[in-house]
């Protein structure tokens, strides 16, 4: 059993239940979690690969790899438009 740390569960909870907070997500990032947004993602990006992350909520965790890979995708598809556009 891969175990997460108390920082990266909280961060993981929040984004489950952020919707529920009454301000932006951005500012409730910052209230709730110390931190900046940027921060913010760029962890949460680091732990939805850990096999901890996929045992603590493995619905959660599905979504945000399912929806990172199409963001990834349409990025992709994009730059080789914008190569191949002459």
């Amino acid at each position: 059993m891969a175990v997460l740390s108390d920082e990266q569960r909280a961060i993981l909870d929040f984004e489950r239940q952020w919707w529920r907070y009454s301000g932006g997500k951005a500012a409730e990032i910052e209230q709730h979690l110390g931190m900046t947004p940027v921060a913010y993602y760029r962890e949460l990006n680091a732990i939805i690969d850990l096999p901890g992350a996929l045992e603590h909520d493995p619905t959660l965790v599905r979504r945000l790899q399912r929806a990172r890979t199409l963001r990834r995708r349409s990025r992709s598809v994009r730059a080789f438009r914008l190569a191949h556009a002459h």
